[in-house]
């Protein structure tokens, strides 16, 4: 799209996994548009609802009172025929019906594969915001959801180790993280874990089971494990499994916190910090940044090239570990 083309109408929708905050985003991105004079849509269940024509004008009152829920008003879903050309060419051809000409996606990194080969197609400007409980994307110190996501499980192992001090048991606590450990390293080093388990770091189980045996020996009783679900060795069911085999004594038991991680009301940092991406999104969109992903870095906003934005993924540091090791030992 051409410096000059300025974008008047805008859609916005949230797609792939839902995280809290996104509720907030949308309602930053609508009213940022509306205070600007724009027209806004909300484009409901992602890129299924922009193939489908489910696509609705937004007021500023379609945003009111949503910035404390959890989800997202405009649904969303993973759509496996926006990743065909014809299901672009009918996505396009709805926004060129309702001249919408720039697009905000709130979403992770396969949402943003999404938006960068429509905007290469078809010239339509896009500005991704990372809205993942994950926290697996480079070029932002947040993502929005990852926040409440971390504070749920926290409050969740807290009230384990209540139950695991009262019984001397072993616990194995599951958080979501399928490619990324950053629940798990987060949540485990707030409560006090013994190990921590991430798909980032070859698990060594001989070392687990060497220390929960030294433990036993010093009758350091009260144990717990928290394992993302894309660990390599396996989630808490496989973990489970080994220990009893090693050291059969071992009174353990087994918590999957699952989706529990995804609900509920988004906390002050989620709220503050979707709210400002939403706003940069509107404003980069009016200035010509197009086709990037918004950020926060150092508390300074920043925006990554959706083409980099796909590519690189956020790295846990050796220092993590190490923190982990000697807290736990």
């Amino acid at each position: 799209m051409s410096e000059q083309k300025k974008v008047t109408r805008i859609g916005v929708l949230s797609s792939g996994g839902d995280a809290p905050g996104m509720n907030a985003a949308i309602r930053a991105v609508v009213r940022t548009g509306l205070y600007h004079g724009l027209e806004m849509f909300g484009i409901m269940r992602g890129y299924s609802g922009m193939i489908e024509d489910d696509i609705v004008e937004m007021e500023s009152r379609s945003v009111a009172n949503i910035i404390q829920r959890g989800g997202t008003v405009l649904k969303t879903a993973r759509s496996k025929e926006f990743f065909q050309p014809e299901g672009r060419k009918k996505a396009y051809a709805n926004l060129k019906k309702r001249g919408i000409n720039g697009l905000v996606i709130v979403g992770g990194d396969g949402s943003f594969r999404g938006a960068l080969k429509f905007s290469q197609e078809f010239d339509i400007p896009c500005i991704g915001l990372p809205g993942t409980i994950d926290k697996d994307i480079a070029g932002t110190d947040f993502t929005i959801g990852f926040d409440t996501a971390v504070n749920t499980a926290v409050e969740a192992i807290d009230k384990i180790r209540d139950t695991a001090d009262a019984h001397d048991r072993l616990f194995i606590i599951e958080v979501m993280g399928r490619d990324a450990g950053y629940i798990a390293l987060h949540s485990g080093i707030a409560t006090g874990a013994e190990h921590i388990l991430i798909p980032e770091r070859k698990t060594d189980i001989e070392y687990v089971i060497s220390s929960l045996q030294e433990k036993e020996k010093r009758k350091k009783l009260v144990n717990m494990i928290v394992v993302a679900e894309g660990d390599d060795f396996g989630g808490a069911e496989e973990v489970n499994k080994i220990i009893k085999e090693r050291i059969p004594a071992a009174d353990t038991r087994i918590c999957i916190l699952g989706h529990i991680q995804r609900g509920g009301s988004p906390t002050c940092l989620d709220r503050l910090v979707a709210s400002r991406m939403g706003y940069h999104a509107v404003e980069s969109l009016m200035k010509g940044r197009y086709n990037v992903m918004v950020g926060v870095m150092n508390n300074k906003m920043c925006y990554t090239p959706l083409e980099k934005a796909v590519k690189a993924k956020q790295t846990i540091s050796d220092e993590w570990m190490r923190i982990v090791k000697i807290l736990s030992s």
